[in-house]
């Protein structure tokens, strides 16, 4: 499997590695998902601070874009899931490096991609409906502005952070899948030809044809160098065959 730096597919870390505090601040997308953090935080505190005011002729509060309360209600809800969320999203970034199924670290980056995407957009929206109730507001007197401009500044500046970390997810994911890709095994295509698959086609077989050996005679007049030689008469010591013992 290949690796990437020090980790493999879907960000896992590598057996026997630990957690570096240091390292994981100083990574790109923790930096980025910090400050979309604390852009949330300044657009729902923003307005829940200083985006309600009441006019001269009314003791209700009304939101400063245009008195539509829709808009600030929008923006508030949208700030207040992404502070939520990059609080998720920061804890499973520590927690997906350790994780040993593989299945489950593709789950947590895809549901960081589908997140992320989907924030970018609805970060978009929020922009350009507070930019336009923001454009349509003309007594603007008793308005805090400087509250109001941070809110539609800082929806836009969520917007490039939420798009950068859709990027970072989508790249994991890519590197995710390669990583983990192996090659497959594909059948030969059949052959209609012959009557067996070509892998397990039969050898032709060759009968061959048995010749017994022939023997000759032994022939009756050799003499079998294996027979014993024939039994002799016990002999008598050689020596002075005339000696004749004496008589006393």
């Amino acid at each position: 499997m290949e690796k990437t730096g020090d980790t493999s597919a879907y960000g896992a870390s590598l057996a026997g590695g630990g957690f570096d505090v240091h390292k994981f601040i100083r990574q790109p997308q923790t930096i980025v998902r910090l400050l979309s953090w604390i852009f949330a935080i300044v657009v729902f505190a923003s307005i829940t601070t200083e985006g309600y005011v009441n006019s001269a002729h009314s003791a209700e509060a009304k939101c400063i874009f245009n008195q539509n309360d829709s808009a600030c209600h929008y923006a508030v809800g949208i700030g207040v899931i992404a502070f939520l969320a990059c609080v998720g999203f920061l804890v499973l970034d520590v927690y997906v490096p350790f994780m040993s199924n593989a299945q489950e670290r593709k789950f947590a980056v895809l549901a960081d991609l589908g997140f992320s995407g989907v924030w970018t957009f609805l970060w978009f929206v929020c922009f350009c409906l507070l930019a336009n109730q923001w454009s349509r507001t003309h007594d603007v007197g008793a308005i805090p502005q400087d509250a109001a401009r941070a809110t539609v500044a800082f929806s836009f500046f969520s917007i490039a952070t939420w798009g950068i970390l859709t990027y970072f997810a989508l790249g994991r994911f890519r590197r995710g899948v390669n990583d983990v890709t192996l090659p497959t095994y594909t059948e030969p295509p059949p052959d209609h030809h012959t009557a067996y698959p070509p892998t397990y086609a039969p050898t032709s077989y060759n009968p061959t044809t048995y010749t017994p050996t022939t023997y000759t005679a032994y022939p009756s007049n050799v003499a079998d160098v294996h027979q014993q030689p024939p039994i002799t008469p016990n002999l008598q010591p050689q020596g002075d065959v005339g000696y004749q013992p004496p008589n006393y």
